[in-house]
């Protein structure tokens, strides 16, 4: 109750004070009582004038009284006095008497309902749970006033509205002639072979996933699916975790520093406790190594500092042909800086650095890199996202060119790789031919060239460019 008090004893000193009470000169605290819990009262006037341009209206109002007793009348009644002879409950009564809409009051006190319950410890929200579906299992379901009964319709059925007469019609003026041989085929052709053929035509909203891949793979059709079949979830196959890297870096970066022979092939993928130091004396044997020819440090943690370090590396080893640096955090700058090393020594068949800390370089890191890539004549793989057209189409185009020069020169027994090795084009070839002064008395018949066929496609997918690899020396014999 005191707390009652305490919010709305001032509620209602606030409403008189903006005019909507007319207060005596000294208020007594039950004055304050009986408006915080009666109506408000009317205004005391004796007579109110209203005029108008056109009418004059008087109104008389009655003094404001609570009760039957004008307010007045209640300035010398003692509260606290009232308050002493009442009982607990009826103080707990006059207490609940709240607005419950009144946010003066906090809401703990504007609710009814009382928790009389000792605490029984801490809240253990497993043991609530439990106690919740136990509850919930125990408690018996509501009978329904109407037992159900499987195949029984209850209430009046649905049934769809006829179809409009010009829709009927035109849906049997559609006829699609086959010709017999077609026709013959499809009405002697089962479910199954339908599917099948429809998988192929590309009719998707006609069959599940399992139909449609079955169809693709020739697995055959599952059994009892059909054309209104449903696909059931299936359990997801277990993968076994992939094995750690257990390669040693120290070891490695002695043998690399020795140059074995039998080191021909790194392996540092997803070693992520190499430090810096380790890749500053890695790169640094890397300069002098003449046997190590694929390196891999995919997620690895190279930065821009040791990637400058790499590309260092990479003007002075002429022995290395595959090179893999996916999945680090380079950025686009440095990466240019990596693609330009390349043209030192021309020894890379094969650079991958994409999935960096910036997925997208720009139009001009990727002119760059195009650039770039063009004057490179042994590059044949390039693993880079390449967000232009142009950008693709052209690096896509020269390293075609890259594959179909190797295999001329591997005709005419000319090398494709080193920083002095100068392509020979066919058009150069034919022009210095042409250039040679022959002899009246003696014809000689001009060597032709014979210009290898483009058998082999360029894949491109939206994150690498794709070369596929030239055939062996068995196929271009």
């Amino acid at each position: 109750m005191f707390h009652t008090l305490c919010f709305v004893l001032p509620f209602a000193l606030i409403v008189a004070i903006s005019g909507r009470l007319p207060t005596p000169a000294n208020p007594s605290p039950s004055f304050w009582f009986s408006y915080a819990f009666s109506p408000p009262p009317l205004h005391r006037h004796d007579v109110i004038d209203q005029t108008s341009s056109s009418t004059t209206t008087k109104t008389i109002t009655t003094p404001a009284k609570l009760y039957g007793k004008d307010v007045g009348a209640y300035d010398d009644i003692d509260v606290d006095e009232l308050l002493a002879q009442l009982s607990p409950e009826e103080i707990t009564m006059l207490a609940k008497e709240v607005d419950p809409d009144d946010s003066f009051l906090p809401p703990s006190q504007r609710t009814n309902y009382e928790c009389d319950k000792a605490p029984t410890g801490p809240l253990d929200r497993k043991k609530l749970i439990d106690h919740i579906n136990k509850q919930a299992l125990e408690t018996p379901d509501r009978p329904e006033l109407e037992p159900f009964v499987p195949g029984v319709v209850r209430g009046k059925k649905w049934i769809p509205p006829p179809q409009a007469a010009k829709l009927q019609a035109a849906d049997e003026q559609i006829a699609i002639d086959l010709g017999d041989e077609y026709e013959q085929a499809l009405s002697d052709a089962t479910q199954e072979e339908i599917i099948d053929l429809a998988a192929i035509l590309g009719f998707h909203s006609m069959m599940n996933q399992d139909q449609y891949h079955a169809s693709l793979l020739n697995k055959g059709q599952p059994v009892g699916l059909g054309w209104d079949g449903i696909t059931k979830s299936a359990i997801p196959k277990i993968f076994p975790a992939e094995a750690p890297n257990t390669t040693d870096p120290e070891e490695t970066i002695q043998r690399i520093k020795s140059d074995d022979s039998k080191l021909v092939e790194v392996n540092l993928n997803n070693i992520k406790t190499i430090s810096d130091e380790q890749f500053d004396k890695l790169f640094e044997a890397l300069k002098s190594n003449t046997h190590l020819e694929v390196l891999s440090l995919t997620n690895v943690g190279l930065t821009d500092r040791t990637a400058l370090m790499l590309a260092a590396a990479l003007e002075q080893n002429h022995a290395l042909r595959v090179l893999n640096v996916e999945t680090n955090f380079i950025s686009p700058t440095v990466i240019v800086t990596l693609v330009k090393s390349l043209l030192t020594q021309m020894t890379i068949e094969e650079f991958r650095a994409s999935n960096q800390r910036s997925q997208v370089f720009g139009n001009k890191i990727e002119m760059e890199i195009t650039e770039l890539v063009e004057k490179n004549t042994t590059l044949l793989r390039l693993g880079l996202h390449l967000e232009f057209n142009d950008a693709r189409h052209r690096v896509a185009a020269h390293l075609q060119r890259n594959i179909d020069r190797i295999r001329v020169d591997k005709r005419d027994g000319r090398s494709s790789r080193g920083s002095y090795y100068r392509p020979i084009r066919i058009d150069e070839e034919l022009a210095e031919m042409s250039d040679v002064e022959e002899e009246p008395e003696e014809e000689e018949e001009e060597p032709e060239v014979e210009v290898p066929p483009a058998d082999y496609d360029v894949e491109e997918d939206p994150d690498n460019v794709v070369i596929r690899p030239p055939p062996s020396d068995d196929e271009d014999m």
